[in-house]
């Protein structure tokens, strides 16, 4: 093995504090087989060091930890372990004796933290996934800033044991890979109750996703810290919520930002000094500041102020817990903005702080989050959403996050890569569905679309048919309705279409709504796959005007009404 003391602040070097000379092999036949993957530097892996970004604070552990040595035994392999800002105190990924990490898609910019190193390797393909943890939001706003996913997981679902902890109670062991389905398959290999460890829990989850009509949380009151362009492309994503079924609840937010100012500006806060107080007490000189000022204000509490915020913890608690009756799930940035290296080092805690505006209540207030990638701003920096459920909702969130994340057409990471087929996730009943494609008035937004919602089914993905079709606006149809014919190769063109799945019991009620001379074929789409689709017979179509050269359904309708 081979430790690396890097001091390239701002590379991509400082990703990595130390590596394996050949990675530590999985087992040859698991789950996870053939996928790499990296451990931030606050979890225990054998042979190598655990240094928590304190070179003082290393030592080398006589086992792997719990969540490591699970990894390995469903077979996937260790490459070593990643930068993380000091004993996992922050949130940017500068403060470290290692180097601040970059941000994967633009090095100016912080990568955020804690789990910085672990989400750029991802993000660069370095690894197929890697370990991070999360006690304010370490394991969602470096996915959110790198274009990554990050699972945040119930506490205790997966064990810390092994874990150097930041506040114990609420540490999380997170999850960062390019697609929901890979951090899914790491998940379901990782989790599961430890009686060694003491917040381990066993915990039944949700086996069913969301209903096809949800309703999400938005919070009445949003900063972004004069960002316009997070600001806008939060907007744009309440839409693409919507878009999948969901209807926007305004929930208070009061409850949970009190409950996040808890962590830091409370006798919360000891928690953090006594998880590493022994050494803290003897060699605060090595820690770095703002690190260093953060643990030492932990020292100033007592034990009646601990039960003080605590109680005042669950009263919090008790408040936000209404917002449960009104929605399903909460939809918050992941960031409220970006900042760049220079900026955060200018002013460590304030803009520090400011990235954990939507992260910090998570833990405190026991809830599971996912962040996908939703856009690019306007400027070229990815934005990423985190959709929050109650303990337990770790696979429905999963669920709507994948479908979400493949709705938005991002790519993987800083990679020029298409986003892997949809997944199975291995949490979930497996229910008998079908797919079909829409084409016309039954896409999102139009008049028959409840049709399928209301049959439970869920948008999957907006595509296009192989450039083999044409598309005609059928005359005298209520509402106004489109034709589909396929034609010779080369003679048509490629037309925009929905893929939704819906349940197989309500397909033949959903069928039997469709009047001629429409009907149900298979429609080959761009990337060569067949599905279930709509058709239009050829002779209602002698004197339609052929729309083709629109593209689509949506783009023919918005034309009409712009003349």
């Amino acid at each position: 093995m081979v430790q690396v003391a890097t001091q390239d602040s701002g590379t991509a070097a400082a990703a990595w504090i130390s590596r394996c000379d050949s990675p530590i092999a999985g087992a040859p036949d698991g789950p996870l087989a053939g996928l790499r993957f990296a451990v931030k530097d606050n979890i225990d892996v054998h042979g190598l060091p655990t240094t928590a970004a304190c070179p003082a604070f290393a030592y080398e552990p006589g086992a792997h930890a719990s969540v490591v040595h699970k990894l390995l035994q469903a077979g996937a392999s260790l490459l070593g372990k990643t930068n993380l800002d000091q004993f996992a105190c922050g949130l940017n990924g500068t403060r470290s004796p290692y180097g601040a990490v970059p941000n994967a898609l633009n090095a100016a910019y912080v990568s955020g933290g804690s789990s910085a190193g672990s989400a750029y390797v991802v993000a660069t393909g370095q690894v197929d996934f890697s370990l991070g943890t999360d006690t304010a939001g370490s394991g969602r706003v470096p996915a959110g800033l790198n274009n990554i996913v990050g699972i945040k997981p119930s506490k205790g679902l997966v064990s810390t044991r092994g874990l150097v902890p930041a506040a114990q109670s609420v540490d999380c062991v997170s999850i960062f890979a390019r697609a929901v389905g890979t951090a899914a398959q790491v998940l379901h290999a990782a989790m599961g109750y430890d009686p060694l460890d003491p917040f381990s829990r066993p915990l039944t989850l949700a086996s069913s996703p969301l209903p096809a009509q949800f309703r999400f949380g938005v919070p009445d009151t949003l900063a972004f810290f004069g960002d316009a362009a997070a600001e806008a492309a939060f907007q744009q994503a309440i839409q693409k919520l919507c878009a999948l079924g969901g209807t926007p609840v305004t929930i208070a937010y009061a409850p949970l930002a009190g409950a996040a100012a808890l962590l830091y500006d409370s006798a919360l806060v000891a928690e953090r000094y006594a998880a590493v107080r022994g050494f803290f007490d003897a060699h605060e000189a090595e820690v770095v500041e703002p690190v260093r000022s953060i643990l030492a204000s932990g020292r100033a509490y007592s034990a009646a102020d601990l039960v003080d915020a605590q109680v005042r913890l669950r009263a919090y608690g008790q408040q936000a817990a209404v917002m449960w009756d009104s929605i399903d799930i909460l939809l918050v940035p992941t960031a409220p903005t970006h900042y760049t290296i220079a900026q955060m080092q200018a002013d460590p805690v304030v803009l520090n702080r400011n990235l954990g505006a939507y992260t910090n209540f998570v833990n405190l207030l026991d809830y599971a989050a996912i962040s996908v990638p939703s856009s690019l701003r306007s400027d070229g920096l990815p934005f990423g959403i985190t959709l929050i459920g109650p303990c337990g909702s770790d696979w429905q969130l999963a669920e709507l996050g994948q479908r979400y994340h493949h709705a938005s057409g991002m790519l993987q990471g800083a990679l020029d890569l298409r986003l892997p087929a949809l997944q199975a996730l291995p949490g979930l009943q497996a229910q008998a569905t079908v797919r079909v494609a829409v084409v016309g008035a039954h896409l999102s937004g139009m008049p028959l679309n409840s049709q399928l919602t209301e049959r439970q089914a869920r948008l999957v993905s907006s595509t296009h048919t192989a450039p083999d079709y044409q598309l005609f606006a059928l005359p005298g149809t209520v509402p106004p309705k489109p034709g589909l014919l396929r034609v010779a190769p080369g003679r048509g063109a490629p037309i925009v279409v929905e893929v939704w799945e819906m349940p197989v019991a309500h397909y033949g009620s959903f069928v039997a709504l469709i009047p001629a001379p429409l009907g149900i074929g298979t429609l080959l789409l761009a990337d060569g796959s067949s599905v279930q689709g709509f058709i239009c017979e050829p002779q209602a179509l002698a004197g339609a005007q052929d729309i083709s050269h629109w593209g689509g359904w949506r783009a023919y309708v918005q034309g009409e009404l712009q003349k």
